[in-house]
């Protein structure tokens, strides 16, 4: 049995969590499972059908996109995933073993129009503190250097600039484009995904409705937050 099994077992499960939770059409979509211990992760070969998909079918990359196991060529967002955790996972020590990419429409739709999600509301506010950002758009020169590698770069900047913590924000807008999430794990990466549509939904409702719509309290967001995830967290059940 492959080393990389489990690796591509997880980044197997995970895509088929795609067409499941309605986040992409067709092939407009991907995980990957990283192990940092390994530095490789495994990813969705390109352009192939859901249902044909398989664990085994899964293609594993090290961190410069070179394939190490797998006889089908890797999606080709292989180079943003692999930047992502290069500078994410490993430069800033990030809790991240989990990328997905999807086309959803609602998310996209914010994409589109170079706008990031408001935070309307307290469902938004238990996942992330800030409104969703969204990247501008690639230069031309980018474009035609390394398109993939220069949308990782892009958003890796974009954090950057912005200050904005990879273990805390972990969901951006690629301007024009679509989302790319993360996680803990690959699973883990589809759940923010299927959050950042559902609040990219909301948020479109909110402005229909009220078009002057405030974000939501400051005070508001930090309970809602910190009740999740701060220090002293009691949502759920203890461990």
């Amino acid at each position: 049995m492959s080393k990389y099994q489990s690796l591509k077992e997880e980044a197997f499960e995970a895509n088929m969590q795609i067409p499941a939770q309605h986040l992409a059409l067709y092939t407009w979509g991907n995980v990957s499972a990283f192990d940092p211990a390994l530095g490789v992760f495994a990813i969705k070969p390109s352009g192939v059908p859901y249902p044909e998909l398989t664990a085994d079918s899964m293609v594993v990359v090290d961190l410069e996109g070179k394939v190490v196991e797998g006889t089908l060529r890797p999606s080709s967002d292989t180079p943003t995933h692999a930047v992502l955790y290069k500078e994410f996972a490993v430069a800033d020590k990030a809790n991240i073993r989990g990328i997905i990419h999807t086309h959803s429409t609602y998310a996209v739709s914010w994409a589109q129009a170079l706008k990031p999600v408001p935070l309307f509301g307290t469902t938004h506010a238990d996942h992330i503190q800030t409104e969703v950002p969204c990247t501008p758009y690639l230069s031309k020169e980018a474009v035609q250097n390394d398109y993939e590698k220069e949308t990782g770069n892009l958003i890796v900047s974009h954090f950057r600039s912005l200050k904005l913590n990879p273990n805390e924000v972990n969901m951006v807008l690629v301007g024009g484009h679509g989302p790319f999430c993360w996680g803990a794990t690959a699973d883990k990466s589809v759940y923010n995904a299927a959050v950042l549509e559902e609040v990219s939904h909301m948020a479109m409702n909110t402005l229909a409705i009220n078009p002057a719509a405030a974000p939501l309290p400051d005070y508001i967001i930090q309970k809602h937050y910190l009740r999740k995830h701060g220090p002293n967290a009691y949502y759920g059940q203890s461990k």
